[in-house]
């Protein structure tokens, strides 16, 4: 007969204090000429405060002005910086050297991401993808808090991605994608010079068993797929070209491009010949879409990588 297990005593204290949100309070700067140092709005902002506890939330990463935690003492600031102090414990903060959050408020998060990294998990990778990533930093800030992939990108793809904060951001924006996101342009460095400055590629796309997408003229076999191209550049042999969406299918602007005789540079799932970057040449540069809660117009554009500038 197996022995019953023993049962572990719990230390005093052991199950863990329950999540206390922080105290975060404004600063508000008085309005002048001239910009303050930020200590002595700081100290302006809390007499009730000893100074050297006013000097440690500086030094201690828990001030930020614009978004930003900032250390230093004499950082100039008006009267329309956006100060606040966490008065519970430093700012929690986000740093990879893949991934990079380009705007962030209560309801979505925009990023760039590096070639390379995984947007979401695969059944072999479950950690270390983008929305791993992403979702550690937001419970680090709180444990309630959630993550929700709104569209992704390929592994090979660089660049802008938005993620919701929220199940509502995140059904507003899927749920109307096509009239949310206003703007979607991709740069691509491409084989060959094509010889006309401008086109459209227009074709269904299907998927076979190899999970290789590929063109069709039979709408019963795939799904409408559009892509608008614009020659930006060339040289060496390669183009760069400025890509837009009408529609958002799975390798689309992959396919559209070896279909048309010019394989993205590094692309060689899709025929590429050459690698001179080591990547798939591929990066999402601007994204315009429609706040999902506030209704705002946001536009976000992401410099090209250096190695594309490079190259063409």
């Amino acid at each position: 007969m197996a022995k019953p297990r023993k049962q572990l005593a719990h230390k005093p204290g052991a199950e863990g204090a329950p999540f206390r949100p922080d105290v975060i309070e404004r600063v508000a700067v008085a309005a002048g000429p001239e910009p303050v140092r930020l200590l002595d709005a700081l100290f302006a902002a809390m007499p009730q405060r000893k100074r050297l506890t006013v000097k440690d939330f500086l030094k201690h990463g828990q001030v930020m002005v614009d978004g930003t935690v900032v250390t230093q003492f004499d950082r100039p600031v008006t009267a329309a910086s956006d100060i606040r102090v966490n008065i519970s414990r430093q700012w929690q903060t986000f740093s990879n050297p893949r991934l990079k959050i380009v705007y962030e408020d209560d309801d979505i998060l925009v990023v760039n991401k590096g070639y390379g990294l995984l947007s979401v998990s695969t059944d072999r990778v479950h950690n270390g993808t983008a929305y791993s990533l992403l979702r550690d930093y937001l419970k680090r800030k709180d444990p309630r808090n959630k993550l929700f992939i709104v569209h992704r990108l390929d592994r090979s793809t660089s660049g802008l991605m938005l993620f919701a904060k929220s199940a509502e951001a995140k059904e507003a924006m899927q749920h109307n994608w096509n009239n949310m996101v206003l703007d979607r342009r991709y740069a691509a460095v491409v084989e060959g010079v094509p010889e006309q400055e401008k086109g459209t590629q227009r074709s269904y796309l299907a998927e076979n068993s190899q999970m290789l997408v590929y063109s069709t003229d039979n709408p019963e076999e795939g799904k409408l797929a559009v892509t608008r191209w614009r020659l930006m550049k060339a040289r060496n042999g390669y183009a760069l070209l400025d890509v837009s969406l009408d529609t958002g299918r799975k390798n689309q602007i992959r396919v559209h491009m070896a279909d048309m005789g010019h394989p993205i540079a590094g692309d060689r799932k899709y025929g590429a010949r050459t690698s001179p970057m080591h990547r798939v040449a591929l990066h999402a540069r601007t994204l315009r879409f429609i706040h999902p809660i506030t209704r705002a117009d946001m536009n976000f554009e992401c410099p090209l990588p250096a190695s594309f500038t490079r190259l063409v």
